[in-house]
């Protein structure tokens, strides 16, 4: 206020200087009501002009005052999350790994640390959860306990009773009985395995016991021909019946021989003459027969059945010097030179039966 009244001192100095005193002429000097009043007015509007400007700068700063005063709360409101954020970040060993406090006894006074230590502990508190609606549904996992208890609490029907209403009663499993084919095959096996070993009384026992519901030509086969290389043809004659042999050319080629062993040679012949297989079929049994044939002297036989060994395969020198044999004992020896020059030329012969082959060449070509 002070300023304001030195203001207007100095404005109303200037509107009025000092006057110089003039002519005196005894009237009385008249003033100027204009002049006079307006300063009066020029110091009314400066002194407006300034309580206006006092009265703006008083609001500005009380303006300024208030927005700094909602900054700083707007700070404070926003300081503990943020320091919060700021002191999780700074100390995350804390917030991972808390350092637990050990109770101090009741006559032990709190120290510096435990009151840090409780600070941390404020400071890392998780923020409280928001309160959820009274009507909002629990979470599952709440009612997981509850519904488990529900589900152990009922009574657990046996499955079989369950499904003994609602499923028809299942078929019998049909077993497949094995054919007589598949059981003889299945013996014989057995039996080589029980021959094998040693034990041929046992093998002997399966086959007496097998024989009593089938005919079981394999393994009667097994069993005989072990019994030809024992040289017991005795024992082989006794599982080889003509009711059987008569069937199977592979039993009767097993009869023969174990006859021939016997010493009965024309029985052998008989006995593999009832039934002639093909070739094709069984060629050892034609080569047996016609080795044999060629012993009784039946050379032309013997030739006929080499020639058709022959037929089926050319590529045998053994054939081929059967073959000349026969037909020299049978007296056509230009016939039998042509046989032992073949056999003597084919490949994989023997050095004897070569040796024999080229002699009976030399001798025929002498007579010729």
């Amino acid at each position: 206020m002070s300023l304001l009244n030195d203001a207007l001192r100095a404005a109303e100095e200037r509107q009025n200087p000092p006057r110089v005193a003039g002519t005196y002429t005894g009237q009385p000097v008249a003033r100027d009501s204009a002049a006079s009043g307006m300063p009066i007015a020029i110091v009314l509007m400066v002194a407006l002009a300034l309580m206006g400007g006092v009265g703006a700068w008083w609001m500005l700063s009380g303006s300024s005052e208030e927005q700094s005063v909602v900054a700083d709360s707007a700070r404070v409101s926003a300081a503990p999350e943020s320091q919060e954020i700021t002191e999780t970040a700074a100390l995350p060993e804390f917030i991972v790994e808390p350092i637990p406090v050990e109770p101090a006894s009741e006559t032990e006074v709190s120290t510096p640390d435990s009151a840090s230590t409780a600070e941390i502990v404020l400071v890392t508190e998780p923020t409280p959860e928001r309160s959820e609606p009274a009507n909002a549904e629990p979470a599952a996992d709440q009612d997981e306990p509850e519904v488990i208890q529900v589900a152990q609490a009922q009574p657990q029907t046996p499955e079989r009773e369950v499904n003994t209403g609602d499923r028809a009663p299942e078929p019998p499993v049909k077993q497949q009985r094995e054919t007589p084919e598949a059981v003889d095959l299945r013996t014989s096996r057995d039996l080589a395995s029980l021959l094998a070993t040693g034990r041929n009384g046992e093998a002997e026992r399966a086959l007496t016991e097998l024989t009593t519901r089938q005919t079981a030509p394999r393994s009667r086969e097994i069993f005989a021909r072990e019994m030809l290389v024992l040289d017991r043809p005795g024992r082989a004659l006794e599982w080889l019946p003509d009711s059987v042999t008569n069937e199977h050319a592979s039993l009767r080629l097993l009869k023969a021989r174990a006859q021939l062993a016997l010493g009965d040679l024309n029985l052998a012949i008989a006995t593999l003459q009832a039934r002639v297989p093909p070739v094709a079929e069984q060629v050892e049994y034609r080569i047996t027969l016609a080795t044999l044939l060629q012993q009784a002297g039946a050379a032309d036989e013997s030739a006929g059945h080499w020639s058709e060994l022959l037929a089926h395969d050319d590529s045998q020198g053994t054939w081929w010097l059967g073959l000349a044999i026969a037909l020299e004992t049978g007296g056509r020896n230009r016939s039998a030179l042509q046989a032992y020059t073949q056999a003597a030329a084919m490949p994989g012969m023997s050095a004897s039966l070569a040796d024999y082959a080229r002699q009976r060449i030399s001798v025929l070509q002498a007579e010729s």
